[in-house]
């Protein structure tokens, strides 16, 4: 199968990273002296749990140069910012054929219906990712954390026509030692991880916490699991019916994680620059008033992000 990523960030990186360390062909579409440093040195990803691993040679180029050489990718995974979700769906419309996969792994719930929506004719599914990861310097990316499972499938109502290509993308995927599952309830465990990692960005950002200050007793492991139900209570709303407790299950990965860590949000707001903000926050608001949920915890932490100009 031809991978091809868009966004060789801290996911794009891991995920592609894994496939090709593997012996998969992986096409990384990315930009500046993160993809020149790819080009001339090749891919290093930094764990606690494997050691360094080295992908001395990789393919790697911009969305315009994979475009000029006419490629059609097997399964196009989309690892973006949810800002940058205009572009991956412009490039989509060009690269992928009708036997693409693309796959939305963003921290945002609902990517997926985003993208189809823009796409006639092609297929994206609903995915999302469980792992810790960012770039340290170019051409390396740090994973501190073991954790990685990617979870994809079918929205309800929409063609099943490449179940096929969806079923043999997961055996790839486990053979490259990721944690793949093909799900029949792609929107409850976009929901699950969703609402783990919103809770942690919203109340992470509005609090300035990292994560150990989240596993002890407090105003902001409070505010996690408020946030967390009321995601759980939007769910459950949209008829989700979830397999887990969400409060426990967030507070299980939360403990499990290592001193000192902060979301991609978090980073993004200290550099200055656009966050995932009204993905992460406003769209639960927004969710909730048209479901008739009350999400008080998230409209408090959306009023003083956009006071703070953080909604953009």
């Amino acid at each position: 199968m031809k991978f091809a990523i868009i966004g060789t960030g801290g996911t794009g990186g891991v995920l592609g990273g894994y496939l090709a360390h593997a012996g998969n062909d992986v096409t990384f579409l990315a930009r500046g002296r993160h993809l020149q440093a790819m080009q001339e040195n090749g891919l290093l990803i930094r764990t606690n749990h494997r050691g360094d691993i080295r992908i001395p040679k990789v393919k790697a180029c911009t969305m315009d140069e994979y475009l000029q050489a006419k490629e059609t990718p097997d399964v196009l995974f989309v690892c973006v910012k949810y800002y940058s979700l205009p572009d991956a769906i412009e490039f989509a419309r060009h690269a992928a054929g009708k036997e693409t996969l693309i796959i939305p792994i963003l921290n945002v719930f609902g990517s997926g219906a985003v993208m189809q929506e823009k796409l006639p004719g092609l297929t994206a599914l609903d995915g999302c990712i469980y792992v810790f990861a960012k770039i340290a310097e170019p051409g390396v990316i740090a994973q501190p954390q073991s954790i990685l499972r990617v979870f994809y499938g079918f929205r309800p109502g929409q063609s099943q026509e490449l179940s096929g290509k969806a079923r043999e993308l997961e055996a790839t995927l486990r053979a490259a030692d990721i944690h793949a599952h093909f799900t029949d309830q792609i929107q409850r465990d976009a929901l699950t991880k969703f609402s783990f990692v919103s809770p942690m960005g919203a109340a992470g950002l509005y609090y300035g916490a990292k994560s150990d200050e989240f596993q002890h007793p407090g105003k902001v492991r409070e505010t996690f699991i408020g946030l967390i139900q009321e995601v759980q209570a939007l769910g459950e709303a949209m008829g989700i019916t979830f397999d887990r407790d969400l409060v426990a299950n967030g507070l299980k990965l939360m403990d499990a994680f290592a001193p000192g860590l902060t979301t991609s949000m978090q980073r993004d707001v200290e550099k200055g620059g656009p966050s995932e903000f009204t993905g992460l926050v406003d769209r639960i608001v927004a969710l909730g008033q048209e479901y008739h949920v009350a999400t008080p915890l998230y409209a408090k932490i959306s009023a003083w992000g956009h006071e703070k100009g953080l909604a953009r």
